[in-house]
């Protein structure tokens, strides 16, 4: 305990994080319209943000314009690129529609003894290629689903046109419509294709890529013509004749040929040009050029019909040529596009970095003027709250739970260096800290000494209740009336209970337990003697305890842990009932549980008492109160058990969890059997059977002597379990012989040479060697007497308490007292 723990138990809770709250409760409400009222970064950034948005206002806007020019030329670069897609489709287009015209010309022909299915043969390869190219258009224009409106509008055309194709390709074969709505429907297919193929535009400014998209529209239709002319004149060829008007329209197909070429040739590049009058001199683009030029009329002769399948031959080989030639105008085109879309978007990022580059430097720069001003002030600012909410309260938390002298807490000196009026606030600062720290320093020191005070007063209590068993003793061994013995020994029960408030008492001081043992002991002694401190031990039900040993230094403090835990379970339980008690392992621990069928607790008091469980709180008047939560609370975390309150049925079940630390294997020297659950609800014997036994302290053989069996203190429980050699926890009781005795075993009577003065026996050294080293054993002895426990138990206890009047006085003479009983000596006159 100590005064002053009230000062710093919200101050040490509300603390406790890894970056301390940088919030301050300001003395009246901040008002955000009042400028005086704004933070001082606040009135910086205002500065700074003003001007750092009027500039990017007018980034922005130009930013933005770029950005639209990038996203033009970008649609404008994948539209082009399309355009390799458009010009295959219509190649497989123009080869469906020539080759239909020469079958439809020899099917009318032949009449009824043509042969539709080698019509159908011929041209199923070439709507099959032609299905290819349009798929491949689809696949290609999926993502310009965004693109600009006329653009899709002419998409949708394109695919509304070769719907009509497939739609109409059934009734070649019987040749059931005519030539014209045929090929009608072919041209207008190919006219779609063509004006999807014109339709990107780059923009008004942008004329060289308007005109690379020219050349290769230009040149399309260039060769658009040239398949028409190879239709008309291969439909000729199959029928045998020239038709009426077709003549006519040879002739304007070749005015439009020489049109679409000349605006080629005007619009295209010089190495565009090179390369076109490259391939017109080519062998196959001769040949084809002489054979169409036999179908034009001379004079008064009638143009020469071709042969098909020579025409056919050498007009494919020119219409291939001419593919090709288209592909490297287009692939031109697309060239440029990609460049010039690249270009913009370079221009685009470039502008836009140096506008963040701009405003960066210009953010810089105020940073680095406005940081002289609000750096001493932040800096401050941080060093109150952290003297605030962490240094001051982690200095109250070491001085509230510091044990021995008082540590030196360290002052940090002032953070702010400077001169001016900052710096001598920050001065200010680090003096109420310093006078903060040396009023917790004078307080520490002054629970210290309560402490001190409170320990020493505890244990001359301890002294005085020993004296007090002490003399139970003495009456309860001249005591013959069983009913008066009865309640001697319910006096000494009581005795045994202050005892126990007296350790209470020093864990609320901070102190730690005296009581010790050299070995292992038993958990089920460890829990028959934490039952043997409470008043109705008689309640107490040690229903299955397995079979576990607890380390010796931690029993002491384990047995007060659980017989507070017993004395809470039977004192708010009804007298008729009982409280079982259960211990098993679990995994490298134990585990036990106490279950009571008492009053229980509500929810909100279970969750509140397994708080202070798991916490241990601070000592103040509200701990007096519940002195036994405290208890179990500070013991449980010195030994690392962990104890928890679960709502049982009809009551409450503790649960203790013992680590594998507390746990230790079974001693593996002789020792007594432990006590037994029958020991704690047995009778009071009677003085039939005692017998005197002849050792020093005896008493005469006269004198009636009790014998008692049943044990009310926990050193009379763990006594059976202490070590031969009589060490560990003091014991009222001597320790019995060994249970068993080897071969070369001493003799069980021991060789004495009379008593002292005190009436201890004199041991005569060696005596007993002949016993251990003979060659031959030596003959039965005699039965010996044993030793009377109560009255060497009686001289031990005198003993002890001595040295426990001596620790309570601080004095360093152990005053002995006269032979022949305990005086008071050991008390302060």
């Amino acid at each position: 305990m100590g005064a002053g723990a009230d000062l710093t138990r919200g101050a040490v809770s509300s603390h406790r994080r890894r970056r301390f709250d940088v919030r301050v409760v300001p003395h009246r409400r901040r008002s955000p319209l009042r400028p005086r009222d704004w933070r001082m970064r606040t009135k910086l950034a205002t500065v700074l943000v003003v001007p750092s948005v009027a500039f990017l206002v007018l980034a922005g806007v130009q930013t933005r314009s770029l950005v639209g020019q990038t996203t033009v030329l970008s649609d404008f670069a994948e539209q082009v690129g399309i355009g390799r897609q458009i010009t295959a489709a219509v190649h497989r287009i123009q080869q469906e529609r020539d080759r239909s015209a020469g079958e439809l010309a020899e099917l009318r022909r032949a009449a009824g003894a043509a042969d539709r299915d080698a019509a159908i043969t011929a041209l199923e390869p070439l709507q099959a290629a032609t299905d290819q190219a349009v798929a491949d258009l689809r696949r290609a224009a999926q993502p310009l689903a965004d693109a600009d409106a006329s653009w899709r509008v002419a998409y949708s055309e394109v695919l509304e046109a070769y719907d009509q194709i497939v739609y109409i390709r059934p009734a070649v074969p019987p040749a059931v419509l005519s030539s014209d709505t045929i090929l009608g429907t072919y041209h207008r297919a190919v006219g779609a294709l063509l004006d999807l193929l014109a339709e990107p535009t780059p923009g008004q400014d942008r004329p060289a890529l308007s005109d690379a998209v020219l050349r290769y529209v230009q040149l399309a239709r260039v060769k658009e013509l040239t398949s028409r002319i190879r239709a008309e004149l291969y439909a000729a060829a199959r029928a045998g004749r020239y038709g009426p008007e077709d003549q006519i329209v040879l002739s304007d197909l070749r005015a439009q040929q020489l049109t679409a070429l000349g605006a080629f040739r005007v619009a295209a590049t010089t190495d565009q040009i090179r390369r076109y009058d490259e391939m017109s001199v080519d062998a196959a683009f001769t040949a084809a050029a002489r054979l169409e030029e036999q179908s034009l009329p001379t004079g008064g002769a009638a143009p020469a019909v071709l042969p098909a399948a020579q025409w056919w031959a050498a007009s494919e080989e020119r219409q291939e040529l001419l593919r090709q030639a288209e592909a490297g105008v287009l692939d031109d085109a697309v060239r440029q596009a990609d460049g010039a879309a690249a270009g913009q978007l370079r221009t685009t990022l470039l502008v836009v970095g140096g506008i963040v580059a701009v405003l960066l430097v210009a953010v810089l720069i105020s940073l680095l003027v406005g940081r002289s001003v609000a750096r001493s002030i932040r800096v401050l600012r941080g060093q109150a709250l952290r003297i605030a909410q962490v240094e001051l309260p982690d200095a109250l938390d070491r001085l509230r739970t510091v044990t021995g002298g008082v540590p030196h807490i360290e002052v940090a000196p002032a953070v702010v260096r400077s001169l001016d009026e900052i710096g001598e606030l920050a001065e200010a600062f680090v003096a109420v800290h310093r006078s903060a720290v040396s009023v917790a320093v004078e307080q520490a020191m002054m629970r210290r000494n309560v402490n001190a005070m409170f320990v020493n007063l505890a244990r001359r209590s301890q002294v005085l209740v020993e004296r007090q068993l002490e003399l139970l003793d003495e009456l309860e061994r001249e005591e013959g009336d069983p009913i008066q013995l009865e309640n001697l020994f319910k006096l000494d029960h009581l005795a045994a209970r202050m005892r126990r408030n007296d350790e209470s008492l020093l864990v609320l001081a901070g102190t730690e337990s005296t009581r010790r043992w050299p070995r292992p002991v038993g958990l089920g002694a460890v829990l028959l003697a934490a039952a043997a401190e409470i008043e109705q031990y008689q309640r107490v039900r040690h229903e299955s305890v397995a079979e576990l040993h607890v380390v010796g230094h931690a029993v002491g403090e384990l047995v007060h842990l659980l017989a507070e835990l017993l004395e809470n379970a039977t004192a708010f339980s009804r007298p008729d009932t009982t409280v079982s008690v259960t211990a098993r392992a679990e995994g490298a621990g134990a585990v036990v549980e106490i279950t009571d069928r008492g009053l229980g607790m509500s929810p909100g008091a279970l969750a509140e008492a397994n708080g202070v469980l798991a916490t241990p709180p601070a000592a103040d008047v509200a701990t007096v109160e519940r002195m036994g939560l405290f208890v179990v609370s500070h013991l449980a975390s010195r030994l690392g058990v962990r104890v928890r309150l679960h709502g049982g049925q009809d009551g409450l079940v503790a649960v203790i969890r013992l680590p594998g630390a507390l746990l230790a294997p079974a001693p593996t020297g002789q020792i007594e059997p432990a006590a037994t659950a029958r020991m704690l609800t047995a009778g009071i014997a009677g003085t039939a059977g005692a017998v005197d036994r002849p050792v020093a302290g005896r008493r005469p053989a006269g004198v009636p002597r009790q014998t008692r069996r049943t044990p009310v203190r926990a050193e009379d429980v763990l006594a059976p379990a202490a070590a031969p050699s009589g060490g560990g926890w003091w014991s009222r009781h001597g320790s019995p012989a060994p249970a068993v005795t080897g071969p070369v075993a001493p003799p069980p009577t021991p060789v004495t040479g009379g008593v002292n003065a005190r009436g201890l026996p004199v041991r005569v050294p060696m005596a007993q060697l002949a016993a251990v080293t003979g060659s031959a054993p030596h003959p039965p002895a005699p039965a010996a007497y044993e030793p009377d426990p109560e009255a060497v138990g009686g001289m031990l206890s005198r003993l002890y308490n001595g040295v426990r009047r001596a620790e309570a006085e601080d004095t360093t003479e152990i005053p002995v007292p006269p032979t022949g009983g305990a005086g008071e000596g050991g008390r302060r006159q």
